[in-house]
């Protein structure tokens, strides 16, 4: 009977598809604008920049925002010629989301294909291998969109599947790993390029009280991770296996941390309570994740930590909750003193701090086998997923 034939194919397609093992990250890239500027000089540079000097209790609180940051410098591709070009970005009264929008329509795809391209390189495999595409901004409101021209720059195939996440803000890394993780394990042989690039052009304004500790804190990035299951054995080197994975809401908080369109561009909302909610809210996250892989009880300094910088409290009040050792959270620390927070990017910059700081380790048999990402973003959002060290794991296992 032709029915039961075509049922037993499909069947047999669906039972074929999946993945033998984890999804794998296989290679990481990350890139940043030229243009950098020390965090000790960053008020004068843009209460210079936005012609507000006149503000000093502003400034001053800028600049006390700055010392406590745990920031020593950030990338910045905005800067007085760009200015000088579009002063419509630093007059309140003039609409400028379209030149924003115009700007970072070239901008976003351009840093994305840096980190890409870095990231493939080190993959080894050509760009043409790529499946599937997973772009994250929250700077880019047009169609086609960051994904399609990343796909164009870097020559990828025209059947590569692309999906764009728009707003996701400092989980947006995260949401797209987890993603991909999903992807790469229901459909074998899948290789999943993540993209994640931010320009704070699209929500930078002139000082004002509400804002200023985001402009104190945020940077511009692009991170690039290929995710696969069942690395080849001709040549992919698996970094990091995703075991699993959650995504958790606080209920309750959506007005702590949000953005919103308007005709000046992006306007960012970040409330002074997300580092307490946060710590809150995370034991609880974390032991939810755990037990999602049978581990009842963990061990929190048992473990390494992919941890969002989003700024120097919510990783003080997580390692102040969590009891950790100081150098837990090392990776995460670097990151935000060499590059700020740049939103959903940033996560691909502290994977890539801790696999340099794991390869520069003598003895791999004291390294953590398990470990833990985590981004946090609008809603509040936190974006949870189980790591695995795949040297630690193989050198147990022998």
């Amino acid at each position: 009977m032709p029915g039961a034939t075509t049922a037993a194919i499909g069947d047999n397609r669906r039972g074929t598809q999946h993945s033998e093992g984890p999804a794998t990250i296989l290679a990481i890239g990350t890139a940043n604008p030229e243009n950098i500027v020390c965090q000790d000089n960053f008020a004068d540079y843009y209460f210079g920049l936005t012609k507000s000097e006149h503000l000093t209790e502003l400034k001053d609180k800028m600049k006390r925002i700055c010392h406590k940051s745990g920031i020593e410098k950030r990338y910045i591709h905005l800067d007085a010629e760009l200015i000088s070009a579009h002063p419509e970005i630093i007059d309140k009264h003039s609409p400028s989301l379209e030149t924003r929008v115009d700007i970072v329509a070239t901008e976003v795809p351009k840093l994305a294909e840096s980190a890409a391209r870095k990231a493939i390189a080190e993959w080894g495999r050509p760009a043409t291998d790529i499946t599937h595409l997973i772009f994250s901004t929250y700077s880019g409101c047009r169609a086609p969109s960051a994904d399609l021209q990343l796909a164009s720059l870097l020559k990828l195939r025209p059947s590569v599947s692309r999906t764009i996440l728009s707003l996701h803000g400092c989980s947006g890394g995260g949401r797209a790993l987890q993603l991909a993780k999903e992807i790469a394990e229901n459909n074998r042989g899948a290789r999943v390029l993540v993209a994640c690039s931010e320009l704070t052009l699209i929500c930078f304004s002139t000082p004002d009280e509400s804002k200023i500790i985001g402009h104190g804190l945020f940077g511009d990035g692009a991170g690039a991770v290929i995710v696969g299951a069942d690395p080849s054995a001709d040549g992919e080197r698996p970094l990091f296996e995703m075991v699993a994975a959650s995504q958790t809401m606080i209920p309750g908080t959506e007005h702590a941390l949000g953005m919103q369109a308007t005709s000046s561009g992006i306007d960012f909302h970040l409330s002074i309570q997300v580092p307490t909610l946060i710590k809150d809210n995370i034991h609880q996250c974390l032991l939810d994740a755990f037990r999602s892989i049978g581990n009842t009880d963990p061990n929190w300094n048992d473990l390494f930590w992919a941890v969002h910088p989003g700024g120097r409290a919510i990783l003080d009040n997580i390692e102040d909750k969590l009891q950790l050792q100081p150098w837990k959270l090392a990776a995460s620390r670097q990151v935000l003193s060499e590059y700020g927070n740049m939103s959903g990017a940033t996560i691909a910059f502290v994977l890539d701090e801790l696999r340099r700081r794991r390869e520069k380790e003598q003895d791999m048999q004291q390294q953590p086998e398990w470990g833990v990402l985590l981004a946090f973003g609008p809603g509040i959002t936190i974006e949870s997923i189980v790591l695995r060290n795949p040297l630690s794991r193989g050198l147990k296992e022998n």
